[in-house]
């Protein structure tokens, strides 16, 4: 069956799905997105994925044209449309259609566009074995500039790290600080594991708080792991016991290496074991149940 993409208001087959090419999303990267997984028909983490949709919106001054009550019904109906138990949400809400100018203004209403599909960023061995990583040239865009915080469409500064990544032979890169600070992934958040605790840039770094990686922290505590948020280098993950990603799509992927250095052992370590059990299990046991 062709998935069913919903686009302000109407269902349309995915080869019939368009927007307007002046669509400021598109023209310029303006809007903001959400990506959201389901699991055994349960969304996870609905409300912390709409709770950051609405604060990227407020940041940039996108007016969303429906309550949440309705967009979040959106959603479902989608996916229950789609007749998909596990599943990718990607939700988008763009600036709308305008002129050939950068003035928001010019765009009389925002869109949303709202896409359920399957997702496999890594193959299931790997979660097993682990992936090297390099640091990438691309240095993240400094708050002071953007706020990283903003998941918007504009991607190019992710796009580029992920070329370098790409042109090494590895799936992902770590991207610092403009002054050097490890701050993410081109599309992970990171973590390391040194002396039995859990190691990861605090907020104040530009990153994205992502929702995988705030679940990833609340098992950790529950397992009475102790968890910080702090600044950290690269000397710091060049040392690391263990190393691991998380984000919606990746879940938790270890990392067993970074620019040629052997992270811990050159395996996933037993920490990141554990974490990612935990994880499968509680993203499989929990969320908003859509067919109940």
């Amino acid at each position: 069956m062709e998935p069913k993409v919903y686009i302000d208001g109407t269902l349309y087959p995915k080869s019939k799905a368009k927007i307007s090419v002046f669509d400021h999303g598109l023209l310029y990267g303006d809007g903001v997105f959400e990506g959201i997984r389901l699991y055994s028909g349960r969304i996870f983490r609905f409300a912390e994925h709409m709770d950051r949709l609405y604060e990227s919106a407020a940041v940039i001054r996108l007016q969303i044209p429906v309550s949440r009550e309705e967009l979040e019904q959106a959603v479902v109906d989608t996916v229950k449309a789609n007749d998909i138990m596990d599943a990718y949400i990607r939700l988008v809400v763009t600036r709308g259609e305008g002129d050939l100018g950068i003035d928001p203004k010019k765009c009389s209403r925002s869109s949303i566009i709202i896409i359920v599909d399957k997702i496999q960023l890594y193959d299931e061995k790997l979660y097993k074995e682990g992936i090297p990583i390099i640091t990438a040239s691309t240095r993240r865009i400094s708050p002071d500039m953007i706020s990283q915080r903003v998941k918007s469409l504009n991607y190019l500064n992710s796009i580029t790290a992920k070329m370098e990544a790409d042109l090494a032979g590895v799936p992902e890169s770590l991207m610092l600080s403009a002054d050097g600070y490890v701050c993410e992934c081109s599309a992970d958040n990171i973590f390391i594991v040194k002396r039995g605790e859990l190691l990861t840039p605090s907020p104040e770094f530009p990153i994205l708080l992502g929702v995988t990686r705030a679940v990833v922290m609340e098992v950790a505590v529950k397992k009475g792991i102790s968890v910080r948020e702090l600044p950290l280098t690269l000397h710091d993950v060049y040392v690391a016991d263990e190393c691991f990603l998380t984000g919606t799509g990746a879940e938790l992927i270890p990392v067993i290496s970074i620019d040629g250095r052997k992270i811990g052992s050159g395996k996933p370590g037993p920490v990141t074991g554990m974490l990612l059990e935990e994880f499968r299990a509680l993203r499989n046991s929990e969320g908003t149940d859509l067919f109940a």
